[in-house]
């Protein structure tokens, strides 16, 4: 186990095996960067910090996509849509 800075710690993956307890403790508030023949295979962060991360992720996804919708919407034109109903006898349900 490597601490790289105060909130980074890498372990490798056979060290993983035989050591989870000390290596789970080093979660709190620190992510543990898992390596392979000292390569980055993975990363273990505190199921609080992946939640809060998760949360984050979506609202900024959210954002994303209602600016792309609102860009859209103002660049339409209604000539630009075809009604249910039409659509539905272009493709022959109706």
């Amino acid at each position: 186990m490597l601490t790289v800075d105060e909130r980074t710690t890498i372990v490798g993956v056979s060290e993983l095996r035989t050591g989870v307890p000390k290596i789970l403790s080093e979660l709190k508030g620190n992510k543990v960067i898992l390596t392979r023949r000292n390569k980055p295979v993975g990363v273990m962060v505190d199921y609080e910090e992946y939640t809060r991360m998760e949360k984050l992720t979506e609202a900024l996804e959210d954002m994303v996509l209602g600016h792309l919708a609102k860009e859209r919407a103002a660049k339409s034109r209604k000539e630009d849509y075809i009604e249910l109903k039409e659509m539905e006898r272009l493709v022959g349900l109706r």
